[in-house]
Parts: structure tokens; sequence; C-alpha cells
């Protein structure tokens, strides 16, 4: 009966003998979430009075959208095209993630076409190639496809391939495909190390393909990945980019929240600490392909600090 009594204090942000209990959703214990939402823990366990955060492995934005709508966790690290999906029961979702809130978007999650082809200079190239475009149900595949149909293409127009990031990589190493999707930061170890086996280059997404998806999607934006970030690609390529972010329940009070945001920027060497993406990590930018409804919390803070 106890242990059924804490289950039910840590997963519903309850507060008892005042303590209150804040479960922070990441994704695997070798990810980039994992030790971020470590250190949010140790800020706020350190700065909030009665305050208790524990971060906690997951299977990431997908299954973090939906422990939070379930109410098991109160604040998550997440993709905003995720947190877009979730809010909105389309793609990824089969019903609208109603408790879900956007709290602060963290750093930028690239969008990048590879490819060892030398004839494929844009997107529209791709046309009767053999191209990777995730796996079946994930986030990468759901950006392909957006992109794809911005570029006036379809799947039936391609020879696609619903590949992991891992399988993409391999593929292309062994010439069995042309292109690849994937989402990450940049440089992707992956990519690094295929281009010292082939001659990789990265799809420039051309600025009316840019200005179609970021007119339909708000959690679009603007990347460059500069040229060198691989050894075969010597110019910059312009491309789109989703974003980490924070999402919290809407169950979580006003207060927890602004002070949870304002203790987070307060203290970001210890984020810093935890990864290398820490460094990108600031209340300037926090608001930059805010894809989802803020939280009344979220939005008194950034009102206060003149962020828009």
């Amino acid at each position: 009966m106890k242990k059924f009594i804490l289950f039910l204090v840590m997963a519903f942000n309850l507060t008892v003998f005042g303590t209150t209990y804040v479960n922070i959703g990441t994704g695997g214990t070798a990810g980039t979430y994992y030790p971020l939402g470590g250190a949010l823990a140790e800020i706020w366990n350190a700065n909030l009075d009665g305050v208790n955060a524990t971060a906690e492995s997951t299977g990431a934005s997908v299954a973090n959208s939906q422990m939070l709508g379930k109410g098991d966790i109160d604040v998550a690290i997440i993709q905003n095209d995720v947190a877009y999906y979730a809010e909105n029961g389309i793609e990824l979702f089969k019903t609208k993630i109603k408790d879900i809130r956007g709290m602060a978007t963290l750093y930028s999650e690239p969008i990048q076409c590879i490819t060892t082809d030398s004839s494929i200079k844009s997107i529209k190239d791709l046309k009767g190639k053999r191209v990777a475009l995730g796996a079946i149900g994930s986030g990468v595949n759901a950006n392909a496809k957006q992109i794809l149909e911005a570029a006036g293409l379809s799947e039936e127009d391609i020879k696609p391939q619903y590949l992991s990031f891992s399988e993409a990589a391999t593929g292309l190493r062994d010439r069995q495909i042309d292109a690849a999707f994937i989402v990450a930061g940049v440089p992707t170890s992956a990519i690094v190390d295929l281009s010292t086996q082939r001659d990789v280059k990265i799809v420039n997404i051309d600025k009316d393909i840019a200005k179609k998806l970021k007119e339909k999607y708000s959690y679009y934006t603007d990347f460059v990945i500069p040229g060198g970030s691989y050894k075969t690609q010597k110019e910059d390529v312009n491309t789109l980019t989703v974003k980490s972010m924070l999402i919290v329940s809407s169950k979580v009070k006003d207060d927890m929240v602004y002070d949870m945001l304002k203790t987070m920027f307060e203290n970001t060497d210890r984020i810093k600490a935890a990864h290398a993406v820490g460094k990108y990590i600031t209340k300037d930018t926090a608001l930059d392909g805010m894809s989802i409804k803020l939280h009344p919390g979220a939005k008194k803070y950034f009102d206060e600090m003149g962020i828009k």
C-alpha cells in the first residue's frame, strides 16, 4: 500500500508533507535527453524548496508524450514536431494528448538528407532514386514525407526504403541506397565515419521548399550546416531543423513552472556540464520553434523576460 501511494505521489505531481515530486521523462541512458534531464533534476532539487525531481529513462519523444498524457510524468524532453503531432492527434498519435503544454525549446536537431550520388543536388533530384525515409511511424519518416511533398514529390516518385538510422548509414556505405533522411546533431558520428569511405554530401533544401514547410508547420526553423562538418562536404548547406523541447503537464501549477524555468536558465553551467548541446540552451532562443500552446507559467516567465 505504501509503495502504491508513493507511485501516485510521484506520478501526479502531488505535494505530501511539504514535498512536491516531479518526474522528468527523458530517453535512453546513452542518449542526450537523459543527462540533460538529470541536470534539470539537480538544478530543481538544489534551488526549489520542497521539490524532489527525478529523471527517468524512457523511450523518448513519443513515449514521453503518451506518459505525460497518462499522468505518469510531469515534465519531459521531446522533439517539437512530435509535440505538435501529440497536441493535434495526428501522424504518430491516434488521439490528442490534452494535457501537453510547452515549457521551452532547447537545441536544434537538424534534418540531413545525406547522399553519395553526385547527381543529387536538390530534393527534386531524389525522383526515381532509392531513398531511406526513416522507419515507419518515426518522426524522421514524417519529416521526410513533408519535405518531399513541399518539393512536389511523393513516395510514388521515389524508391522508398523504410530504414532506421543505422540501417540507412549501412545502406549508403554498401551502395544499396542513394540517399537517406536523418534527424540528428551535426556532425553525426555515423556520417563522419561514412565520409571516410564514401563521397558524402548533404542535399540543400531550397528556399522555396523551406518557405512552404515553415508556413505550414510551426515547428520548422532554418539551419545552416557549416562546410567542413563532414570530410567531403566543403560548402555550407541550407536545411531545416526541428528542436528538442521541454513539455510539461497542464496540471503542474503555474508558479512551479515559472520557478523551474527561472532556476534552469540561472544555472546553465550545470546544463553545459551535462552535455555539449547545453551551450545552445538559452532563454533568448527558448521560444524559437515553439510548436504547441505554452503553459501559463512559462508564458509569465517569458513575458517578464521580454521574450516573444
